[in-house]
């Protein structure tokens, strides 16, 4: 029964900074995100949509972001000004996993940004089995009402993620992982 759950158990992040060339190309990046948006979705609402950030145009969002951080705290120190500006320059291809949220709707918002987080959730594990790398983040600019801007987000639509994808530089370990014991438990009336 483990050869099935392999690729789970097997899943882990790579950190952004260790993603390089190549990244998945165009066929096989189709094949990623057709496979991604494969998830419950309550309504059939599809709430969810992708942003591609390639080349250029990633390098360009990402001194956007930058400037954006920097004027939001104008104390922030060199070393996070330099991270900033450096964010979007390793991982060549990043997918922004964007939440489009149905507010008429009688599905839970909830349960429609669930729905966008298990694309993200998708994204990871498929590039996984294809045998690349991925990292899925958020910080501030997942957050930020200019960031959102920028990306040209619509008023009800909210990032759940960037999702750096590309082939690993490095063996990156695993990290230790939560004991089931320690998280099942059994209701009984």
């Amino acid at each position: 029964m483990s050869a099935p759950l392999d690729l789970l158990n097997q899943r882990h992040s790579v950190p952004s900074r260790q993603l390089g060339e190549p990244a998945p190309d165009d066929t096989t990046l189709r094949a990623l995100l057709q496979a991604a948006i494969r998830v419950s979705d309550h309504g059939k609402l599809v709430p969810f949509r992708l942003i591609e950030l390639r080349g250029e145009a990633k390098l360009q969002f990402g001194e956007r972001l930058a400037e954006r951080a920097i004027a939001r705290d104008p104390d922030l120190p060199e070393s996070k000004q330099e991270k900033e500006r450096l964010r979007y320059t390793f991982a060549p291809l990043v997918i922004v996993v964007v939440a489009c949220l149905h507010p008429d709707s009688s599905v839970p918002e909830i349960e429609q940004k669930l729905c966008a987080g298990n694309v993200a959730c998708n994204l990871l594990l498929g590039a996984h089995a294809l045998g690349y790398g991925a990292q899925w983040l958020t910080g501030w600019a997942a957050y930020d009402d200019e960031a959102a801007r920028i990306i040209g987000l619509g008023a009800h639509e909210h990032v759940i993620g960037f999702v750096h994808i590309g082939t690993p530089r490095i063996d990156v370990p695993d990290r230790d992982r939560p004991a089931l014991g320690d998280l099942l438990s059994t209701w009984a009336p």
